[in-house]
């Protein structure tokens, strides 16, 4: 513990506040669109898409901003962004059912909310959070390459992705039980418990964090712009970000269309929250031991093997509808998909930590911020494409049960519910193929 700095573990804490506070929301923020705000299975697909798109894009621009204005100063802005973003997320519907266009409860009734322009109030609300949480993404990441040295860099982002999923599994425990205690309504409120982590992180980074590294502050805008040029023609580093955007595509299903699927499938008594914080807990018993394991291996090495097991994972969950009865006391569909993301949480273990030391290592001193933005592009592409494509084959495959006559109608309609796996098990498998032609043509720093 004494190889890292006190701004290290504050800003490894305040990394494991704010994924608690993001998926918290996060899990759910399509069933907040549709079931809160009214907004179809296509709809809140796409505002979705957009939001997380958006977050992952802006991080190479606040990561070159906060180069110059200082990591202190950056990280203070993203949580006061963010607490008030979330508080406002969970005003705005208090505010819509004072309105009378909507009742909220166990259920939600709607009367006159669907259709009107003041749910489209939700999007300047989104693009606060996205600004707060894109200074985050590069920066906390940036944090941990200038706070740790070329024998604890690979460790240290271990730690960091550690503290990322134990707030991740933390952040999602907490819907379900809201969600069984006052139904629908556990969509609205769990933003104030969002709000309220912020709020502690930002008094966190107030106190504590005090970094002795300051290279790139006081940069001119011409030397930032000339950063960001550079970056966006390394080629070498955009196709290795197009190639592992597959990867994330089959991983975003994981908020994009799981949630629904199960509910739908299993019946409105899954649990999409703890089902989904099968991921981190899986993340956090294995991370350390895969990157001990693969310590003496090449980045790209490591990344490659957890490319391979992402097609198996969404094979994994597309195979629920083959068993009758109950698995081990679980529907069979909640049961193949809680090991089709253990899985795919094992994938993550090889790929992530390395994918950010491997970014870091590329990175100029006094660039860390605009390097580790950059590295979170796939996340944009793969929010934008996989939320897209969730919408679209949740609707051709898996539609909404209210919007049939009969639950039988709806059978019908659901019967090859299970091909949407499909899909991302082949967008996994060619993306897995890829990154071996582009290791063999590629010699680079590992």
């Amino acid at each position: 513990m004494s190889k890292y700095t006190r701004a290290f573990w504050t800003a490894n804490t305040a990394e494991l506040l704010e994924r608690m506070a993001y998926y918290a929301v996060f899990i759910v923020i399509t069933l907040y669109l549709s079931n809160t705000l009214g907004f179809s299975d296509l709809e809140a697909s796409l505002i979705s898409g957009l939001f997380s798109g958006g977050l992952y894009l802006l991080p190479m621009f606040t990561g070159a901003f906060a180069d110059k204005i200082g990591y202190r100063k950056s990280i203070i802005t993203a949580f006061s962004l963010l607490a008030i973003g979330y508080l406002l997320q969970g005003l705005l519907p208090i505010m819509l059912e004072s309105a009378g266009l909507v009742e909220y409860g166990e259920k939600t009734v709607f009367t006159g909310l669907i259709g009107s322009w003041e749910r489209y109030l939700i999007i300047p609300v989104l693009i606060i959070l996205m600004i707060g949480g894109a200074f985050i993404k590069s920066i906390i990441s940036a944090s941990v390459a200038r706070e740790t040295t070329s024998e604890t860099r690979a460790k240290g982002y271990s730690i960091f992705y550690m503290m990322v999923n134990i707030g991740s599994f933390t952040g999602k425990s907490v819907i379900d039980p809201l969600r069984s205690f006052v139904g629908d309504s556990a969509y609205i409120y769990i933003n104030f418990f969002s709000a309220v982590l912020c709020a502690v992180a930002f008094l966190a980074v107030i106190l504590f964090y005090h970094s002795a590294h300051h290279s790139g502050e006081g940069k001119s805008i011409k030397e930032v712009m000339n950063g960001l040029r550079k970056v966006f023609s390394n080629g070498r580093l955009l196709i290795l970000i197009l190639i592992v955007t597959g990867f994330w595509i089959v991983q975003q299903q994981l908020y994009a269309t799981m949630p629904k699927y199960v509910i739908r499938l299993a019946g409105e008594t899954a649990r999409p929250g703890w089902i989904a914080n099968v991921n981190p807990f899986v993340v956090v018993l294995c991370v350390n031991f895969v990157t001990r394991l693969m310590a003496k291996r090449k980045a790209l090495t490591s990344i490659i093997v957890g490319m391979f097991l992402i097609p198996l994972s969404a094979l994994i969950m597309a195979t629920g509808n083959v068993f009758e009865g109950d698995i081990l006391g679980l529907h069979p569909i909640t049961f193949m998909m809680i090991l089709g993301i253990a899985f795919q949480a094992l994938a993550e273990c090889f790929i992530s930590p390395r994918y950010l030391e491997y970014f870091s290592l590329q990175a100029p001193k006094g660039e860390e911020g605009l390097y580790l933005g950059f590295s979170h592009l796939h996340s944009f592409l793969s929010s934008i494409l996989g939320f897209g494509l969730s919408g679209i084959l949740l609707t051709k495959y898996c539609p909404d049960p209210n919007t049939f006559s009969s639950v039988e109608a709806w059978q019908s309609a659901a019967i090859n519910a299970h091909y949407i796996w499909y899909w991302f098990a082949a967008i996994g498998m060619i993306s897995a193929v890829a990154l071996i032609i582009y290791a063999r043509v590629n010699k680079t720093k590992s």
